[in-house]
């Protein structure tokens, strides 16, 4: 009978491990799950953000020798980039090489928006992720229409928020799968630390 003991015991730890890796599996694998939904969202915001700074740009002119243009390519430069970048970036927004590109793109996007632009305001945010200074979204003037100052560039308030939303998914995650011994099952079903956009 003392076999029988050792028998059951033996089944119920291996039940009980079976319960808690399944377990771990579902949270990191929901955990996964937020952080790309997440990006789908920064995603939507970011092409909302990039048709809005080709929108603003002045259609090409041919210009004479004298002209600088220099900022308007500029502009259009970083945001042929950016639009590159996300593209690659989509079917793999949790590799930090990936994330890096496109913070780098996002930087010098921002960078020349704020050039052809010196006036902009940029939207500043609170820690806990509140605007500091709200600012209201803006459409572009109709053609003839006075100029309307621009904010560094619209919708980036929408924009910061997702963002932030990201990054927060992603702290999650990494927290996850760096805990042990969930880090075992992370391992052994090949999930990496993401990395948030900065």
């Amino acid at each position: 009978m003392n076999w029988l003991g050792d028998s059951l015991l033996t089944w119920a730890a291996l039940a009980a491990l079976l319960f808690w890796f399944v377990g771990a599996h579902n949270r990191l694998v929901r955990l996964r799950a937020a952080a790309l939904q997440a990006y789908a969202a920064l995603d939507a915001q970011m092409v909302r953000q990039l048709d809005f700074v080709q929108a603003a740009l002045p259609a090409p002119s041919a210009g004479g020798p004298g002209d600088d243009h220099s900022a308007e390519t500029a502009l259009r430069a970083a945001s042929a980039q950016m639009s590159t970048v996300m593209g690659s970036t989509r079917p793999r927004p949790l590799d930090p090489q990936a994330m890096a590109a496109l913070g780098t793109a996002l930087g010098v996007l921002l960078m020349a928006w704020q050039r052809m632009h010196p006036d902009a305001e940029p939207i500043s945010f609170e820690p806990d992720g509140t605007l500091s200074r709200p600012a209201p979204l803006q459409e572009l003037p109709a053609s003839g229409a006075a100029a309307v100052p621009l904010v560094w560039p619209e919708p980036s308030a929408l924009a910061e928020i997702s963002r932030a939303q990201f990054n927060a998914a992603v702290i999650q995650y990494n927290h996850a799968i760096g805990q042990f011994p969930a880090v075992l099952v992370a391992w052994l079903l090949r999930m990496r630390r993401a990395a948030p956009l900065g």
